[in-house]
């Protein structure tokens, strides 16, 4: 009884974290000219990324290498084929050509690379220095990015001032009041991570010690229990920024989380102690996730949108997975 009231408060924490973190990150976007594409690529996705790097540290610390490892491929999988798919089942997503021409070919070559890492059936030290590495530059990337938009937009604005005119006055009140709003939208950010991060804590616990009464392996609960608990900050997020009609922050969101499960969490898991991969994972886990980020690209082409009939396919997929995972 105390783990399912446990559950649904940490449901509520997820759901109430992501409307905050949504509606701060989208604001702060606007106050600053950041695109809301970058601001889910990195603010949102690091946010909701931070689950998956608390389980996957404490598994792995405990030497649970099958949770660890589960954690993130199940949670990769289900961030594509349910997180996504339902989503998209709400409110069609349009999707930018860049997405397209740039950061999904980046995740699924991180993907091809993580695959190749774990062939020897370990990822050691070198390893997660590499991916470390990756998620540095691209995180440098997204803010290089950031600031030549903003040069742009400076710069033209410049040639649209007027002169003459003392404006100081308005000007500091307009300053004061754009600080106060950054506070606030600050604010909502980090309440909303604070959220996320003790409502996913409860919900996984819960559902761990569920799946535990239930007889279920470690990478099986990895795989589908974690895997879906610390993906609910992901679902809670595109939900809540699908109704606000903020498409850019749903679709980066996702993309960039699973960017972030690979180059941050596993290369921070990996700098502390090696995950040991099994062969079924080879031969089934890992090429299942590779076969749900390569869908991506055909599904998002010609028509640069996800609509309800794609995300049904989606959301399929994924229950087909996890019916094969208990095969």
């Amino acid at each position: 009884m105390l783990q399912c009231i446990l559950f649904i408060i940490g449901f509520l924490g997820v759901y109430f974290g992501a409307e905050w973190l949504v509606k701060g990150s989208s604001n702060l976007s606007r106050a600053l000219g950041i695109r809301p594409l970058i601001i889910g690529l990195t603010v949102v996705a690091f946010g909701t990324s931070s689950p998956e790097l608390a389980v996957s540290l404490t598994a792995s610390i405990k030497e649970s290498s099958e949770i660890a490892i589960g954690n993130i491929i199940g949670s990769n999988i289900a961030n594509i084929g349910l997180v996504l798919g339902i989503t998209a089942m709400i409110f069609p997503l349009k999707v930018e050509r860049n997405i397209i021409k740039n950061e999904l070919p980046l995740m699924i070559a991180i993907s091809v690379v993580f695959y190749l890492m774990a062939m020897d059936k370990k990822i050691g030290f070198i390893d997660g220095s590499f991916l470390f590495t990756g998620i540095i530059l691209f995180t440098g990337y997204q803010i290089y990015r950031t600031i030549r938009s903003n040069s742009r937009k400076s710069n033209s604005r410049s040639h649209n001032l007027t002169s003459g005119t003392d404006t100081s006055g308005v000007a500091d009140k307009q300053s004061l009041a754009k600080r106060k709003k950054l506070l606030i939208n600050i604010l909502f950010i980090a309440v909303g991570l604070a959220g996320l991060l003790i409502g996913a804590h409860l919900l996984v616990k819960g559902a761990i010690f569920i799946a535990g009464k239930c007889g279920i392996s470690e990478m099986t609960i990895g795989l589908t229990a974690v895997a879906f608990g610390t993906s609910i900050p992901e679902m809670a997020t595109s939900v809540v920024s699908a109704f606000r009609k903020e498409a850019e922050l749903c679709v980066g969101n996702i993309i960039g989380s699973n960017i972030f499960n690979i180059l941050m969490v596993i290369g921070s898991v990996t700098l502390i102690r090696p995950l040991n991969v099994t062969q079924e994972t080879l031969l089934f886990e890992l090429p299942a996730m590779l076969l749900f980020s390569a869908v991506l690209i055909p599904m998002m082409m010609g028509t640069w949108a996800i609509n309800r009939i794609k995300g049904f396919v989606l959301v399929f997929g994924y229950c087909a997975f996890v019916v094969l995972l208990f095969r």
